[in-house]
């Protein structure tokens, strides 16, 4: 996701863009590519930074890079971190309690994105934002780079307490949308000219314009994991709980997620679903 994203930046005149990825080969594979500077983490250079974007794998890449090896210490005073990445909110709760970070004024955005790899690639992304208001028109300007909607949800929790809600919606209708097909084939149906009957009806989503013909063609490489899936839904299970909420429908597609992962499937996208349905 980063990659694209980055991409995007890279083509603005108005930045000095310096790029990290903990895979050496993947930096110099976008350098190769777009127009920045490398940025070493073990180096930091002798002057700061205005900014830091970040979308990283899950809470422990993020506290690994960004406290324990204190990558905030490239910051200017009164600069602002952007944290794409999804994660719970006890890591929002400490960054944003550091004492180093809170001492140097520097703003912090949970900004969590939904689109997929196409939607960073076309620059599409839909992006929830929790946060203050400081800074926000600054980081609202780059984020127009790569994003066809931004929100900003509240203060800071509120990005990732959104995306906890568009996962758990995305799940149900994976969900749905495999048992359905599921159906249609068991029963010998043209699954096209079902699209065809039932897309621009009641029943149409993203899911089914996007999954439908790629989960009946058995395709399954369309950017988003399976485990990755398996991470944000047990984020956001976990607070449901602290809610005392028992949301048994998404519970059960963690189950049947976490299936495929024993199976040696999680690196395949979340409509790899239906592969449980051996149609």
């Amino acid at each position: 996701m980063g990659y694209p994203m980055a991409g995007h930046l890279s083509k603005r005149n108005d930045l000095d863009l310096f790029v990290y990825n903990r895979t050496k080969k993947v930096t110099d594979s976008w350098l190769n590519q777009y127009k920045g500077s490398i940025f070493d983490l073990n180096n930091f250079p002798n002057f700061k930074f205005d900014g830091l974007i970040m979308c990283l794998k899950d809470d422990n890449s993020i506290f690994d890079v960004l406290i324990r090896k204190k990558l905030f210490q490239c910051l200017k005073k009164n600069s602002f971190i952007v944290d794409h990445s999804t994660t719970s909110l006890e890591l929002v709760n400490l960054i944003i309690s550091n004492k180093e970070i809170v001492n140097q004024k520097i703003a912090f955005f949970d900004s969590p994105v939904s689109g997929g790899e196409a939607g960073a690639v076309n620059g599409s992304l839909s992006i929830m934002i929790g946060g203050p208001t400081k800074k926000y028109s600054l980081i609202r300007k780059l984020m127009k780079s790569y994003s066809s909607t931004i929100v900003k949800i509240g203060p800071n929790g509120h990005g990732q307490l959104t995306k906890m809600i568009n996962q758990l919606c995305i799940a149900g209708l994976i969900q749905g949308l495999s048992e359905a097909i599921a159906l249609g084939k068991k029963s010998n149906l043209d699954m096209n000219q079902v699209f065809t009957a039932i897309s621009n009806g009641a029943a149409q989503s993203w899911q089914m314009d996007n999954r439908f013909h790629t989960m009946i063609d058995n395709k399954f490489d369309f950017g988003f994991a399976v485990d990755l899936m398996i991470k944000d839904l047990n984020i956001a299970l976990e607070h449901a709980k602290l809610n005392k909420l028992n949301l048994s429908i998404s519970k059960n597609v963690l189950k049947n997620y976490k299936t495929l992962s024993k199976n040696n499937l999680g690196n395949l996208d979340t409509s790899s679903l239906v592969k449980l349905f051996n149609v």
